[in-house]
């Protein structure tokens, strides 16, 4: 490991600095401030790299996990009143959870399984991941906040009360003291709600209409007419030195310069802007409430939710180690990659950081920068501690408009222009009433869409599933277009040839070419109906169906009793191991299909034919 400690050192210091302003930022857009996401580049850097499978790769938050992130601690935080103090065991537990699930992925070998997921479904989802981003931006860079909006607060007073009284109810029916006969309780809890609670109440439910995109939207018109002009140019100036920096020479990052610089310029001035939460002082103390304040009960709701968060980890992370294999030319372990981003995870969890995943940029950046083993993750993970212990005052100083300036260019950098670009020329295969669709295009732009403005996790299943069903389609489509019943003198194989003329009329020929399942059965039913009247045997060439499902399993058997019934002998040619295992299983062999009637080959089949089926025209 230490053979290339210079090339590691530098490499993990680099990749470290890159990290720095993304790890404050991803944190203050997650809504669990900038130390979560400090945390969470600390752990999950360092402990993925020393038991992951990738020796290049630099974890840590990243702009998917966040912003998926983001989506489950707002939805926590609205079950509980908008207090932090009290969601935070749950949501940290929902992290751990999927934490948990990465290291079971990887255990049970579902790595190499990752890169199945259809590219429309990622195109869309990161490219909804980059629109969620920039436009949640748009608020804190104008330095308009929800919360501090008397006027649009109090529109929320009613709905406050209503939720309050709510509570109450919920509170009293737990306790067993709900009694519908005597309110009084209920009056005395109701008498004692102060105004302040009130007040805060609507907060927080003004904060949970204004968030997410379509939030965003809403409230827009307020913010553009109450601008903040100091916190608008701060943001606009990091913009602006982030993409303009760059152009003189990408030897030092430009997103730390343009915070350095602007942050710098902002306090030495001494102007009246809106800092971060502070960074608290000293070491990550472990957030023992996961565990002294779990319940079940509580997790239950979100545990399909830890598992798409895993997933999108495992996503993420190994795309990362593709780039960092051909950057590097060898070869990652995906599983062992899986088991290590999930500890990292886990570890951050626990330590109260939100969740990460391989990231892309800090990765290259490492290798350019000289890292060659795991000990690069190691060092980058152990330097930001050093800046969390050393310099966390002074980062607490950083304007919250540049954090919200470098998550802009963030979300404009993460969408997938390749994706989009393409769009025009997909191939449109897909017709509904006159118009002529692409499938990727339409899978693409419903992830797109239902990410950005209904739910994340919801819109990549969907996205999942009609991209399942219009590839079984398609593949239904091919293998009933290259398999159908034809007598022997229309297109035969090259062992048919020689077949007797005398019995094309009598034998016909299923040529059945790809598996046979759930999504080619209702073309492949149709077979009893083909056939003609002439016919007193079916060749059925099953040497290219690979594999048979049990929809396609009972759909053979369909087939058989119909031909059966009709006095017209089965023979199988080339049955493979998979379907022949599975007609055996429910005993279409050797009850509908003896033994005898199953060839190896087409030549014995002939031969049989020839010996046992009579030309019914001469008799």
């Amino acid at each position: 490991m230490f053979k290339h400690f210079r090339g590691d050192l530098f490499g993990g210091i680099t990749a470290g600095i890159v990290a720095l302003p993304l790890a404050l930022a991803f944190g203050v857009s997650s809504g669990l401030g900038p130390s979560a996401g400090l945390y969470g580049a600390i752990f999950i850097s360092f402990f993925a790299a020393l038991f992951g499978g990738t020796n290049t790769q630099i974890s840590g938050p990243t702009a998917p996990m966040t912003a998926v992130s983001m989506v489950i601690i707002a939805g926590i935080l609205a079950v509980n009143d908008g207090d932090v103090s009290k969601a935070l065991p749950i949501i940290l537990a929902v992290f751990l959870l999927a934490g948990l699930m990465q290291i079971g992925l990887g255990l049970i070998g579902l790595g190499k399984y990752i890169k199945y997921i259809p590219y429309p479904v990622v195109s869309g989802f990161m490219t909804a991941i980059g629109v969620i981003i920039l436009v949640t931006q748009i608020l804190p860079a104008v330095g308009y906040y929800p919360k501090e909006d008397a006027e649009y607060v109090s529109q929320y007073k009613a709905a406050a009360e209503e939720e309050i009284l709510e509570n109450i109810l919920k509170e009293e029916a737990g306790e067993g003291i709900l009694v519908l006969e005597d309110f009084e309780e209920t009056i005395r809890r109701a008498n004692g709600i102060t105004p302040e609670e009130m007040q805060k109440e609507a907060k927080t439910l003004a904060a949970k209409d204004a968030s997410g995109v379509l939030g965003t939207i809403k409230v827009l018109p307020r913010a553009l007419q109450s601008i903040n002009w100091l916190e608008l140019g701060l943001a606009l100036a990091t913009i602006i030195i982030i993409y303009g920096f760059k152009r003189i020479t990408t030897a030092v990052p430009s997103t730390l310069v343009a915070l350095i610089v602007v942050s710098g310029l902002a306090y030495g001035l001494g102007w009246d802007y809106r800092p971060i939460e502070k960074i608290p002082e000293g070491l990550p103390i472990p957030q023992l409430g996961i565990f002294t304040e779990f319940k079940l009960s509580a997790l239950t709701p979100y545990i399909f939710t830890a598992l798409t968060l895993s997933l999108l980890g495992a996503i993420d992370s190994l795309l990362t180690s593709v780039v960092a294999d051909n950057m590097t030319q060898t070869k990652h372990k995906p599983n062992k990659e899986l088991v290590g981003q999930g500890i990292g995870n886990s570890i951050a969890a626990v330590f109260g950081g939100i969740p990460g995943a391989g990231a892309t940029i800090r990765t290259v950046v490492n290798i350019n920068s000289g890292g060659k083993t795991r000990l690069s993750g190691m060092i980058a993970g152990l330097l930001l501690l050093v800046i969390l212990l050393a310099l966390g005052p002074v980062a607490s100083q950083i304007p919250a408009a540049v954090l919200a300036g470098i998550l802009v260019t963030v979300g404009i950098g993460v969408m997938d222009y390749k994706g989009l670009k393409a769009i025009p020329y997909l191939p449109k295969d897909i017709k509904l009433g006159p118009l002529k669709l692409s499938s990727e295009v339409i899978i693409m732009l419903t992830v797109l869409v239902l990410s950005s403005i209904w739910n994340l996790v919801y819109a990549v299943g969907i996205g999942l599933v009609i991209a399942s069903l219009m590839f079984m389609k398609k593949i239904g489509d091919l293998t009933a277009t290259r398999s159908n019943v034809k007598p022997l003198k229309e297109q035969p194989w090259a062992d048919e040839k020689d077949f007797p003329a005398k019995l094309k009329e009598e034998v016909f020929i299923k040529h059945i070419k790809g598996p046979l399942f759930f999504g080619s059965t209702s073309d492949f039913q149709q077979l009893a109906e083909q056939i003609p009247d002439t016919a007193s045997t079916v060749v059925l060439r099953l040497d290219r169906m690979q594999y048979m499902d049990q929809s396609g399993l009972y759909a053979m058997e369909d087939i058989l009793q119909d031909l059966n019934k009709k006095d017209i002998k089965v023979l199988l040619v080339g049955l493979l191991d998979q379907p022949k295992y599975m007609m055996e299983r429910i005993d279409i062999i050797p009850d509908l299909v003896p033994r005898e009637s199953i060839f190896e080959d087409f030549q014995p089949c002939l031969d049989w034919i020839i010996e046992n089926v009579e030309d019914v025209k001469t008799t």
